[in-house]
């Protein structure tokens, strides 16, 4: 699959959709999922967008570095736009252990969503200490993004321990 399929994939299962149209969806992915064996692990896409219900900044804490992607509605022009440019350098992202979570319902008010408190579309990216380390009201590149992440403390002591 391609990742902009993967990313269109996972848009759809975080969007509210018609009962027919979910219908169809699920046929859709029931079809594209090629069922592993059984006793083989399926191959998660670690750049998989996660909803955000259900999680907390805590679980990531020295593991991963999230970037965080809010809106009031998974149709907001700026998040499309944001999703689509996450999409786009892949291998530098997972080089910088990001993981992307995606909270496109404020009614929900998820965990992530109470402790950051955005206000409408919202890109955050948290250090692995659980610092914010860059907060914006506009989407961003990823090249903005790995630059400010190679500016964070943790991760300029990883490169210099070559990892």
């Amino acid at each position: 699959m391609r990742p902009n399929s993967l990313f269109l994939l996972a848009l759809l299962a975080l969007s509210p959709l018609p009962v027919a149209a979910q219908e169809a969806s699920d046929a859709t992915i029931a079809m594209a999922d090629d069922a592993p064996d059984e006793g083989v692990v399926a191959e998660v896409d670690p750049l998989a967008p996660r909803d955000a219900a259900g999680l907390t900044l805590e679980e990531f804490q020295w593991v991963a570095r999230p970037i965080v992607v809010f809106a009031d509605t998974p149709a907001d022009p700026r998040f499309v736009e944001q999703m689509e440019l996450l999409t786009e350098r892949g291998d530098a992202l997972l080089e910088r252990d990001v993981v992307i979570i995606v909270d496109t319902d404020p009614s929900a008010r998820s965990d992530i969503r109470t402790a950051l408190r955005p206000r409408g579309f919202s890109i955050v990216v948290i250090s692995k200490d659980g610092t914010v380390g860059l907060r914006r009201p506009a989407p961003r590149d990823v090249r903005e993004i790995i630059r400010a992440i190679d500016n964070f403390q943790l991760r300029q002591e990883e490169l210099r321990q070559g990892g």
